[in-house]
């Protein structure tokens, strides 16, 4: 995994679930900028996955759009099909699409408890088996999930999402160990990156207070770790990154 993108005659690939908007659009674009073509993958957003389509060609290069659900277990699949017919290889993968929900009030709910582990741990998974094969052909093989800070600190009120979560860091090192030394697998660790949208005024001020750095981050934050992992990091891995300001060492 030595070669550079940019050193390669063929663009390198790489796929980016949830890609269409917010850190996953910032993610997509970052990897386009640095010489990647680009799957996006998206649920419901097609306006917006069609728009961060149209902000990439125009950089150069290559980029499909696939909708799928991460609850259907046949998305893998599809998704691997999608890329081998549009570009033939996949050099990289982003594990950035999940669902983040508060607990119910009412009680212990199976059904919320297992789409958080679904969409954010065994879908992730799940993909990650279904493309080992193209990954290990790459000669810059690599996976980023997007993991949370909440997976060691977590929220009482949302369990089941960051215990889904921290199952993902542990999934990030589990993987690392069985995909060496062909592919580096990583992740990223955000703190507030783009705060959820019924996040009012003041609960937004009370959580940036709480950050050594005394601002919320951005999606570009985030994308540019994601991208010094992909571009620069063929000797990391196993690694998770926080890119929360510091709030988690306080």
């Amino acid at each position: 995994m030595t070669d550079s993108p940019a050193n390669q005659d063929v663009a390198p690939v790489a796929m980016v679930t949830g890609g269409a908007k917010r850190v996953g659009r910032a993610i997509a674009i970052a990897l386009a900028d640095s010489g990647f073509d680009v799957a996006i993958h998206y649920r419901e957003s097609y306006t917006e996955a069609a728009e961060t389509k149209s902000i990439i060609e125009p950089k150069g290069r290559r980029c499909i759009i696939v909708q799928g659900d991460l609850i259907d277990s046949n998305l893998p699949t599809k998704l691997v099909s999608a890329v081998e017919d549009a570009f033939g290889r996949l050099d990289v993968l982003i594990n950035n699409a999940s669902v983040f929900e508060r607990d119910s009030t009412d009680g212990f709910s199976s059904e919320h408890w297992h789409k958080m582990m679904q969409v954010n741990a065994i879908a992730p998974a799940a993909l990650i088996e279904a493309v080992t094969h193209l990954l290990e052909k790459s000669p810059c093989g690599h996976i980023v999930n997007l993991c949370d800070i909440s997976a060691d600190r977590p929220w009482p009120d949302h369990r089941a999402y960051c215990a889904s979560k921290a199952a993902l860091a542990n999934l990030t090192l589990s993987y690392a160990r069985k995909l060496a030394p062909q592919v580096c697998v990583n992740g990223v660790a955000p703190g507030i990156a783009v705060f959820p949208d019924e996040y009012d005024e003041s609960t937004r001020k009370q959580l940036t207070a709480k950050v050594p750095l005394k601002r919320e981050g951005t999606v570009d934050d985030i994308a540019e770790a994601v991208k010094f992992l992909v571009v620069q990091g063929d000797y990391i891995t196993g690694q998770i990154i926080r890119v929360d300001g510091g709030r988690s060492i306080v």
